[in-house]
């Protein structure tokens, strides 16, 4: 990553920059700018009101699991941006979360499958594998890591893997629900998140687990023309630039394959990466080409002008392949 970069992302408000020094240039937390900037960072008014928001887990009935507006992946932006535990609020969010975990250490939302669609009709307490992996990484990423609940519902997802990525899968209580694709068919975004949760623990890395589900998405994008299981295509949106990591596009996916050696010497990921670049303006910097609408106002949600969070995301991508721009 070139200075001027680099300067410009650290001329910017405190959680950009504190992940810029921890991730980009390798501070330490022990750092003073790196401690500066998380001090500013917690107190920061946008991020606040996302953690006030939070202490009232799980708020509404799940609907749709892309919505950004799902507190999971609010929570899992903050640990995303290097939020913890000790940090004012957030364990209040985590135990929270806790309190409706399953035996096996999955955490459980509110959820509503009518029964047209296989479910019961009615509120019950769930979870299904495109958010179950989400919220275990929001709280492994925040200090639970080695706790064991935490590390037994991760063993317990990661044993719903096939030899074709990780299915469609629901709890007991949602019955026969599932998604709109074939049984056999693995599920791209299931598959996505499973493997940004197992990327944190290193007995996993070079798995074979692993490697089929990183085996997976790069065969979808092989054959994106043609393969598109449970309705999760490669296409033209997939291909916009867009953030934070919530749903199944083209950064989000870079970011997790980048995540494992395994992963980085596959020739799909350098196939994407080469997509992405070309957006780069002159500067080295990029623009959002999509936005969600529940982060209007952020930096990453217009359309206009080059975005630091988007930047340092795709940086970060590079650092991992040992690209410099």
């Amino acid at each position: 990553m070139e200075d001027k970069t680099a300067d410009w992302l650290l001329d910017s408000e405190p959680w950009i920059q504190y992940i810029t020094r921890k991730e980009l240039l390798g501070q330490g937390e022990s750092d003073k700018q790196v401690i500066q900037a998380h001090n500013e960072m917690i107190i920061y008014p946008a991020l606040k009101s996302i953690i006030d928001e939070l202490k009232n887990w799980p708020g509404i009935v799940l609907s749709s699991h892309k919505s950004p507006r799902q507190p999971f992946h609010k929570i899992t932006f903050l640990a995303e941006l290097g939020f913890n535990i000790k940090d004012p609020g957030i364990e209040d969010i985590t135990e929270k979360m806790v309190e409706h975990i399953s035996p096996e250490g999955i955490i459980r939302l509110p959820l509503n499958i009518g029964k047209a669609y296989g479910g019961t009709g009615t509120d019950i307490w769930g979870w299904a594998l495109c958010d179950a992996p989400t919220n275990l990484y929001a709280l492994a990423k925040m200090g639970l890591k080695e706790d064991r609940r935490i590390k037994d519902g991760t063993a317990k997802l990661a044993e719903l893997a096939r030899d074709n990525g990780w299915p469609c899968a629901v709890s007991e209580e949602l019955g026969s629900w599932r998604g709109p694709g074939k049984k056999d068919d693995p599920c791209p975004y299931a598959t996505l998140i499973m493997l940004k949760l197992l990327s944190l623990y290193e007995q996993y890395a070079n798995s074979n687990t692993v490697k089929a589900g990183i085996d997976c998405l790069c065969r979808l994008w092989g054959e994106s023309a043609v393969l598109h299981p449970y309705i999760f295509y490669m296409g033209n949106d997939f291909r916009k630039l867009k953030a934070p990591l919530i749903w199944y596009d083209i950064i989000h996916v870079l970011d997790v394959l980048s995540r494992f050696e395994y992963g980085r010497k596959k020739p799909e990921v350098m196939q994407m990466l080469k997509i992405v670049l070309a957006r780069k303006d002159s500067d080295g910097r990029f623009v959002p080409e999509s936005v969600w609408m529940e982060f209007k106002g952020w930096d990453f949600g217009q359309k206009k002008a080059p975005s630091k969070y988007l930047t340092f995301l795709v940086h970060r991508i590079l650092k991992r392949l040992e690209i410099n721009l």
